[in-house]
């Protein structure tokens, strides 16, 4: 049974990371949690991010943080400035907490979610090691740091309140209204090469809508096999945006789109 840490049990911690499967990273980062406390328990949401690719881990962690216990922390390591001038943060939400490298990767999560509180990483007392690598703080700051967190250690022992304001946000353009529906961009490409553009689907829905894309215009449907095998198509995705397809196909590759690039949604009267 899990020892009792004040008036509640240890509480989860997910991981999200660039670092793949072939090395010991990950295993290593595990081990360093179970060091602390092994009666947390860690769920992998992904270690497949593309190297240094802040705004797919951007996009992967908000899509996964309401899923969750409440309390749950959440550690993101996608960190191209590593041991550089960088915060390492932890910031406390409505439902959960963050911890990981203040670039941007966040900010999916905290557009959704107000911040309670927020700290720059600055008491080493709850690092592995007063002396860092520095190139793996997952292992050395951010591990420890959410297994202490997880644990019970309150956010005002990790370090320095910093405001919330002051968050790195990715710059991602925001969606706009027009005349015809909306443009945005592409946001996400996932693994079968569909397109997850920033346009929300209570934009669409109870609409005739399409997408335009570039020269393309692209229909909208419900399901993917509306749309013969091989055709474009737009529908609204489990995560809940605008999402552009291609049935049996892969849409970055065939429609040579890819991240940030504009779209827009046309609302038929």
């Amino acid at each position: 049974m899990a020892e009792v840490i004040g008036n509640r049990y240890p509480q989860m911690i997910t991981l999200l990371s660039d670092f793949g499967e072939s090395d010991v990273y990950v295993g290593v980062m595990k081990g360093v949690i179970a060091r602390i406390d092994r009666a947390i328990s860690i769920i992998d949401l992904t270690h497949q991010i593309p190297p240094q690719d802040i705004a797919a881990a951007r996009f992967a962690l908000m899509n996964a943080y309401p899923y969750f216990p409440p309390g749950t922390v959440h550690i993101a390591v996608v960190d191209p400035g590593v041991g550089g001038s960088r915060r390492g943060v932890a910031v406390e939400l409505a439902g959960g907490y963050l911890v990981g490298p203040d670039n941007g990767l966040f900010s999916g999560v905290l557009s959704q979610f107000p911040v309670i509180a927020a700290v720059e990483l600055t008491n080493s007392n709850y690092w592995r090691t007063p002396q860092p690598s520095n190139t793996f703080h997952g292992r050395d700051i951010f591990a420890p740091v959410g297994a202490h967190l997880a644990g019970g250690v309150n956010l005002s022992e990790l370090g320095d309140a910093i405001a919330p304001s002051s968050l790195v946000q990715f710059p991602l353009p925001s969606y706009s209204l027009t005349n015809a529906g909306a443009t945005g961009c592409i946001q996400y490409v996932d693994r079968f090469g569909n397109l997850i553009t920033n346009i929300p689907a209570t934009l669409v829905e109870g609409k005739n809508w399409s997408v335009r894309a570039g020269k393309l215009n692209i229909p909208s449907c419900n399901i993917y096999s509306d749309r013969p095998l091989g055709s474009p198509l737009s529908l609204v995705g489990s995560h809940g945006w605008v999402e552009i397809a291609i049935n049996g196909g892969n849409a970055k590759s065939q429609l040579n789109l890819a991240c940030l690039d504009v779209v827009q949604v046309i609302l038929e009267l």
